[in-house]
């Protein structure tokens, strides 16, 4: 009668094939620490014949790492340091603090909004009178994005003039923005030929 591979027992890692899962296997049962150390060695250079990628240096590590697996922790044979370990396993990565502040006007997003605080708290001078054109021109570019209609230059000073409390204003008069088009992504299709 024929064997299939869904009747056998399930592989730990597929990619190294049920050859190496059975050389594991039976190294696992070598009485012998020195030659079950001996076997552990060929396996790894069994493995690394598979995937040659891993073979140097600090990837050789995950060469052991992955005997480790599929021994299930239970090969017993002189490890090299930083192989892992059962508990590093099942070991949850520590939570990323999201931001959990609201974005006042989407439109620009938070990184234009920390540089207008940014830009706000500077000493007047021409640095910052410099800085502040280049955000509202930032600004204006990205309101373009969402709203073509609304980006004008008497919205994109009344939302600098919000964002910093009154402290930035700019004079419609004297300065005037880049004016931006959007253009329109291309689909990707070709037309038809008739």
């Amino acid at each position: 009668m024929l064997r299939y591979n869904t009747q056998l027992e399930r592989l730990v890692l597929p990619e190294y094939g049920r050859n190496i899962q059975r050389m594991v296997n039976y190294c696992m049962t070598i009485p012998d620490r020195e030659e079950r150390n001996h076997c552990a060695r060929s396996i790894i250079r069994a493995m690394g014949n598979l995937f040659p990628e891993l073979r140097s240096g600090e990837s050789c590590s995950k060469l052991w790492d992955h005997l480790a697996l599929m021994s299930g922790f239970q090969l017993d044979i002189d490890w090299p340091e930083g192989v892992i370990t059962e508990d590093k396993l099942d070991s949850k990565p520590e939570k990323v603090p999201y931001p959990t502040s609201r974005i006042r006007l989407r439109q620009y997003g938070r990184s234009l909004e920390y540089m207008i605080v940014k830009a706000a708290a500077m000493e007047p001078g021409a640095e910052r009178d410099e800085l502040v054109i280049m955000l509202a021109n930032q600004m204006k570019k990205n309101l373009a994005a969402v709203d073509r209609d609304g980006a004008c230059d008497a919205r994109v000073f009344k939302d600098l003039a919000d964002y910093t409390h009154g402290e930035i204003r700019l004079d419609p008069e004297q300065v005037v923005l880049h004016d931006y088009q959007i253009i329109a992504p291309v689909t990707g299709k070709k037309k038809r030929k008739r």
